[in-house]
């Protein structure tokens, strides 16, 4: 096929872009090539070629997508990740490998954190104060003898999940003993998780006006270390309810901490690994917080939009 020049937009070179060399759609310098049809979705792809570089590329080389075989399938395994469908069973409806699901939940996760940031920065014009909500969830990796907190910081009235993490902490009550003796001693990772949760909205300070929280000792020295002036609101905590799989929705009257929990509660609904009273569990922590990730981009964009 020759070469065709068109009046229509076209796309900069990426080689040329690396190499830090301007691109000026005035010039010419990229014209149509020709086109494939990807086998992965059936869709077909325009080429292009780049006369300053004499590189052909398409629309599709810089995709985060790109040579991936099932990405027709992205948005259906995000979807049900989000919805309480575990991995196995995703494979298994979808008919495809376990391992192409496991990946794509790291692919999501890394996109989910984009979205996220973007999402934050969007916030940092505006001028209203703003208010958050921050606790710990506590779930477990492999046994219950080996937990792991999740904190979590929660806007108030919107109930969008703004910062995560994941980290180990040693056994408490009647397994700490069964613990130290089958894996010995734990990590306890949770001042430095929260200081990174907390450091994640660091992009916001200006516009922080409350922290709430329960009344958890640790957690004032924990919010003044990252944000010494901004003002922390503590409330007495209260016994959750896990009849009817309430999970961290508090029995009772009203809650202060009502959009944290409900939050939290929506999270043990909807993420399989976080499951209560079953033998579904996560393995790996670096998982869980992807899959923390893949449900904070569901949860924001369209159950709380």
């Amino acid at each position: 096929m020759p070469y065709q020049k068109s009046t229509s937009s076209l796309l900069p070179c990426p080689h040329c872009a690396q190499k830090g060399i301007p691109w000026d759609r005035k010039l010419r310098l990229v014209i149509r090539k020709d086109s494939y049809l990807r086998k992965s979705d059936g869709q077909r792809v325009q080429r292009y070629l780049c006369k300053l570089c004499n590189v052909k590329f398409s629309s599709a080389t810089t995709s985060p997508c790109k040579w991936q075989k099932k990405r027709h399938l992205n948005h259906v395994i995000y979807a049900l990740y989000a919805s309480g469908t575990t991995q196995r069973r995703i494979a298994l409806l979808l008919g495809i490998d376990l391992k192409t699901v496991a990946r794509t939940l790291v692919f999501l996760a890394k996109m989910a954190r984009l979205r996220l940031r973007a999402y934050l920065e969007s916030l940092v014009p505006l001028d209203t104060p703003l208010e958050v909500q921050f606790d710990e969830m506590e779930s477990s990796e492999h046994s219950k003898c080996l937990p792991v907190s999740i904190p979590l910081i929660v806007e108030k009235g919107t109930r969008k999940i703004l910062a995560y993490g994941v980290c180990s902490m040693p056994a408490k009550g009647s397994l700490a003993k069964i613990s130290l003796k089958k894996y010995g001693p734990r990590a306890d990772d949770r001042a430095e998780a929260a200081r990174l949760t907390l450091e994640g909205i660091q992009i916001l300070s200006h516009r922080l006006a409350v922290i709430e929280s329960d009344q958890n000792p640790k957690y004032p020295g924990w919010i003044r270390a990252v944000y010494p002036d901004v003002l922390h609101i503590t409330y007495p905590g209260k016994r959750g309810s896990l009849s009817g799989g309430q999970g961290e929705l508090r029995s009772g009257g009203f809650d202060p901490l009502f959009s944290f929990n409900h939050t939290a509660a929506m999270l043990r609904a909807n993420l399989s690994r976080l499951f209560r009273r079953t033998w579904n569990t996560t393995k790996r922590r670096d998982r869980l917080e992807d899959h923390i990730a893949l449900y904070a981009d569901f949860h924001n964009s369209r159950l709380t939009a």
